[in-house]
């Protein structure tokens, strides 16, 4: 597997050879001095490019950054142009394990470029780049919840626990299954992030889909929402549904008390007693009461 020396040496060298990319930029989490380094960080790299057409059109420069395992194109069945694109990426996982990300991006368009706080200057041929403040997480910091944004979440939280139930009552897996793992924990994640944020005035970085919240979490904390992944079958899944709430809802009083919000304890309630109703509900039912 190639060192982070020589992809960065290999990433450079073909853009100083190349004269169609005028400056380069690292983004992301080589970007950021205070990530955890391993072995599957990949190399988010911008290209600003005189020509887009060139790159998207003929592609055997690729193979300059190495052997292939899988390529994916996310922006190439957009319904632009190549020439109207503001931007087009190519991701990359090489045969050493490796992986770049490369956004190629017209040179034109640098004064509509959106900057990202994590970002390294490498290379600017023109200096047409404004030099970037040393990497900061300041675009990805928690934002503090406002009195809507926190109602909003407490509603979506115990609204869509409801959709849990009736596929679980269904026994309708995937649906379920998505309904749990997806808005329910999404509206958990929210609260607990800002959770945290309150706790470490808001410097603890959560990290993508949480991914650092071992690192923030308290341990009872995090106890219990590792108890919250469920396996296919429903009885385990309605013992998360039912942790899920125990957690969210003590998390969320403690943030309503931080900020002087209003928890909604009595759709709590009442959201937790129909939870528990449609869990004992026969399968032959024919009415829900």
């Amino acid at each position: 597997m190639r060192s982070e020396q020589e992809m960065l040496h290999t990433i450079l060298q073909f853009a100083q050879e190349d004269e169609r990319v005028r400056a380069v930029i690292m983004n992301g989490s080589r970007a950021n001095p205070h990530a955890p380094r391993d072995i599957f960080q990949d190399y988010d790299i911008v290209f600003l490019v005189s020509s887009m057409d060139s790159f998207i059109q003929e592609r055997g420069w690729i193979h300059y950054f190495g052997e292939l395992i899988i390529l994916q194109t996310p922006d190439e069945h957009t319904e632009l142009t190549s020439t109207s694109r503001d931007r087009f990426a190519f991701l990359m996982l090489f045969t050493d394990g490796n992986r770049i990300d490369l956004t190629l991006c017209p040179v034109a368009n640098i004064a509509n470029w959106p900057r990202d706080s994590l970002s390294v200057l490498l290379l600017d041929k023109d200096g047409l780049v404004k030099p970037f403040p040393p990497p900061n997480l300041q675009d990805y910091k928690t934002v503090p919840p406002t009195a809507q944004t926190y109602a909003d979440s407490c509603n979506e939280f115990w609204w869509v626990s409801t959709y849990v139930a009736k596929g679980l009552w269904r026994h309708e897996l995937p649906y379920a299954k998505f309904m749990l793992d997806r808005p329910v924990r999404d509206a958990l994640h929210f609260m607990l992030e800002w959770h945290m944020g309150i706790q470490s005035d808001f410097t603890a970085d959560p990290g993508k889909q949480g991914k650092y919240l071992e690192k923030h979490l308290e341990p009872d904390h995090w106890t219990a929402y590792i108890q919250t992944f469920a396996d296919a079958d429903y009885e385990h899944m309605w013992q998360s549904l039912f942790i899920m709430g125990n957690l969210f809802r003590e998390i969320a009083q403690k943030v309503a008390n931080h900020y002087g919000y209003k928890y909604p304890i009595q759709d709590d309630q009442r959201v937790t007693n129909y939870l528990y109703h449609i869990k004992a509900l026969p399968t032959d039912a024919t009415d829900i009461y």
